[in-house]
């Protein structure tokens, strides 16, 4: 009986980190920016874990990107002045879903000028929330990220498969809505799953 007892930790063992257990670092299948040139669909059925970790990928090039010419791919290019630069970056640990200030007074317009629609139905992997209602808390958490104040109403065009994640130009706001599964992976959902 002794002799069945080590093979059987050793296959428990095994077992744990085949199925991603402890121990097992989490490697992306795709890095950032494939994720963002990927359908929303392919970012959504990614494990939570993963798109933790891509969220804090992007977050991290967007700190080293912040305020440089954005006539390269940048990850949030924005017209500042009259440059395009990248925008201000945000830290790794930033829920993008959770505006600070709610946004007061700004207001957004979700109408399509072009073909591509902002989903309404909500999501498991977006915390509960549509694409719709993500992008207006991800559009409301990075305006004021980055002190733009608009006049009027902000136009906020869905941009599947951009390689960027959110751009701010001319008054319009463009979300890669891959993005947004990105961001969302971060909050009150990945916290629970981070404690299982």
């Amino acid at each position: 009986m002794r002799r069945w007892v080590p093979g059987l930790l050793l296959s428990l063992s095994l077992l744990t980190t085949a199925c991603g257990g402890a121990g097992t670092p989490v490697r992306p299948s795709l890095t950032a920016r494939q994720a963002l040139s990927s359908s929303p669909e392919v970012v959504e059925f990614e494990s939570p874990a993963i798109r933790l970790e891509l969220f804090r990928d992007i977050a991290r090039q967007s700190e080293q990107e912040a305020g440089q010419s954005a006539q390269g791919v940048a990850l949030f290019p924005i017209i500042q002045g009259n440059e395009f630069v990248a925008a201000p970056g945000f830290e790794s640990r930033a829920d993008l879903l959770q505006p600070p200030d709610a946004g007061s007074g700004l207001q957004f317009v979700f109408d399509a000028r072009t073909g591509d629609r902002w989903p309404e139905d909500r999501r498991e992997s977006l915390q509960g929330l549509s694409e719709r209602e993500a992008a207006e808390l991800v559009a409301r958490t990075l305006l004021a990220l980055w002190d733009i104040q608009p006049e009027g109403a902000v136009q906020v065009d869905r941009a599947a498969g951009a390689p960027y994640a959110v751009a701010y130009v001319d008054g319009i706001l463009r979300i890669n809505p891959a993005f947004l599964y990105l961001a969302s992976a971060y909050g009150p959902a990945s916290m629970a799953a981070g404690l299982q």
